[in-house]
């Protein structure tokens, strides 16, 4: 007898295969909704004013009659996944009967209203989950057991098949470009929105700031809005910024911050940016960051909004695109990360402190440091946490030895601090990399 036959019962069997079969057709739910936005049905619902019949949506979509009954399966999927949602409305006569029927109407759900073309700006992010779905971004997928066992650096570099890297190819591709830029305008004009009514302090009291790989500037152009004494950069790859036109306190600076100087600020933001890249390369990205704010006489900060990865409470709602967004990732050779791999980047970098506060509702959270340390101070990241030490740090001999104190939020809780002591070694500047091996 086969063992599977001894410790699986029938129902058990049967619940597998439904799990199984469920995971080879859920790409349909999004190809559903792509139906319906490319159809327009979220503008016509929303320009109806009420309600709307299939009777009345398919002339409106202009589809074939015949494709009725399609129609009908396409939104009782989009209905069941919560992006419409159905009511019945008066009864009306049954033609040729004595009778009468109800007939269903839809109507748009939260999730719906936010693919609509007009309305507020923080609203519309209709072309970034259509990005998601364009051929060369779904390509890579096709091939992902091949890129494993090859030697491609990322799993966009194999299938593109020129060697080019994917940010090579938005600067030979001006339309792909575009449809980039603006879906990542989509997901900034909305958190742009939740971090200045929500977070609101962390913006308070600069007079600079730099939004590193900040796009066509929306997230900077929001800052710029509520804070117009802020003096806003956007610094970015010259052929994203190279056409945009700035403001009294926003200018735009192309260049790359692997190679170029970056624009000296009292803060630095990154937002979605170091999950684009893998450890080294973040590693390289935190401390350029750091240099360009050491000149400010509080020590600078950098501001993180990225993903972070709850291994304790996998249950969430947000997990699942955690874990998705991580495989995303590596079409670029990138990553998401865990709080304790946060840490050590921060740590190998020379940042001494920082805050992490989750945006409630979203799969993200704000990171935000508040001091950083001269480059020879760089801190041995074996910490075990939520236990204190301390170190006696080693500085040039013209310094004096003294105590530095780290404040990091650990995993159980939100804010531990560690004193950080003779136990653990200094690391020089060429060994840090070797840190995030650990």
């Amino acid at each position: 007898m086969d063992f599977r036959e001894e410790i699986m019962s029938s129902s058990e069997l049967l619940q597998a295969h439904a799990h199984l079969w469920s995971y080879s057709v859920t790409y349909l739910k999004s190809m559903a909704l792509k139906c319906a936005i490319e159809l327009g049905i979220p503008d016509i619902i929303h320009k109806h004013g009420q309600p709307i019949t299939l009777s009345k949506l398919v002339p409106a979509v202009h589809i074939h009659p015949s494709k009725t009954h399609c129609l009908y399966r396409i939104m009782r999927i989009l209905v069941h996944s919560g992006f419409f949602s159905t009511r019945k409305l008066d009864v009306i006569p049954q033609q040729q009967q004595d009778q009468e029927v109800e007939e269903e109407a839809y109507s748009l759900t939260h999730a719906s209203r936010l693919l609509l073309s007009d309305g507020p700006a923080f609203m519309k992010m209709k072309t970034f989950f259509l990005f998601h779905l364009l051929p060369q971004a779904m390509a890579p997928w096709h091939s992902m057991s091949t890129w494993l066992q090859s030697s491609n650096v990322s799993a966009f570099e194999m299938t593109d098949g020129t060697g080019r890297t994917f940010w090579d190819c938005l600067a030979d591709e001006p339309d792909l470009n575009n449809v980039f830029n603006e879906a990542m305008a989509n997901d900034s004009q909305l958190i742009a929105k939740v971090a200045l009514m929500e977070h609101k302090k962390v913006f308070e009291g600069l007079r600079s700031l730099v939004d590193v790989g900040g796009g066509t500037g929306t997230m900077a152009k929001a800052v710029a809005s509520a804070f117009p004494h802020i003096k806003c950069t956007v610094f970015d790859l010259p052929h994203v910024v190279s056409n945009l036109e700035g403001t009294d306190n926003l200018n735009f600076v192309g260049g790359s911050v692997f190679s170029d100087a970056m624009p000296p600020a009292d803060a630095i933001l990154l937002k979605l940016f170091l999950h684009d890249w893998d450890d080294e390369k973040s590693l390289t990205i935190l401390k350029r960051c750091k240099e360009a704010v050491q000149g400010n006489d509080k020590g600078g900060k950098v501001i993180v909004i990225d993903i972070i990865i709850d291994q304790k409470n996998m249950e969430k709602e947000p997990s699942e695109i955690q874990l998705c967004n991580d495989i995303l990732m590596m079409a670029v050779a990138g990553r998401e990360r865990t709080l304790v791999e946060w840490e050590k980047l921060f740590l190998a970098a020379g940042f001494t402190e920082y805050n992490v506060t989750p945006i409630v509702g979203s799969a993200r959270s704000l990171i935000e440091t508040n001091r950083c340390i001269p480059v020879w101070i760089l801190l041995s990241i074996r910490l075990k946490l939520r236990r204190f030490f301390g170190i006696r740090v080693r500085v040039p001999e013209e310094q004096k030895e003294q105590l530095v104190t780290v404040e990091i939020p650990s995993v159980a809780s939100r804010s531990s601090i560690f004193v950080l002591g003779k136990d653990f070694d200094l690391v020089k500047e060429s060994e840090t990399n070797a840190l995030l091996r650990d």
